[in-house]
C-alpha cells in the first residue's frame, strides 16, 4: 500500500481506520434513535432535580463556636474592609 511503511504499520493504520470508523457509525445510530425517541414523562423536570439548599444550622458540621479573641479579630476584620 505505501512503500514508506512497514507491513505491521499498514496493519495497524487499516485497524484504527476500522475502529474509528465503527465508533462514527455507533455514535450516529445513537444519535440518530435519541433524535426520535420522547423521554418517560417525569424522567427530566428541569430545575427540580437540584435539591434545595439547607438552612445554616441542617447539621452541627456546619457552624462553628467562635471563641471571643475569634469573635473580636474577625469583628475588627469586617471594620477594614470597605463598605459599598
Amino acid at each position: 500500500m505505501f512503500p514508506s511503511i512497514s507491513l505491521a504499520q499498514e496493519i495497524g493504520l487499516a485497524v484504527l481506520l476500522v475502529a474509528a470508523l465503527v465508533w462514527v457509525l455507533g455514535l450516529g445510530h445513537m444519535l440518530w434513535d435519541a433524535r426520535f425517541q420522547r423521554p418517560e414523562p417525569g424522567v427530566f423536570e428541569g430545575i427540580a432535580v437540584i435539591p434545595a439548599q439547607r438552612t445554616a444550622a441542617a447539621h452541627p458540621m456546619e457552624s462553628v463556636e467562635l471563641t471571643e479573641a475569634e469573635e473580636e479579630a474577625f469583628a475588627g476584620l469586617i471594620r477594614t474592609l470597605p463598605h459599598s
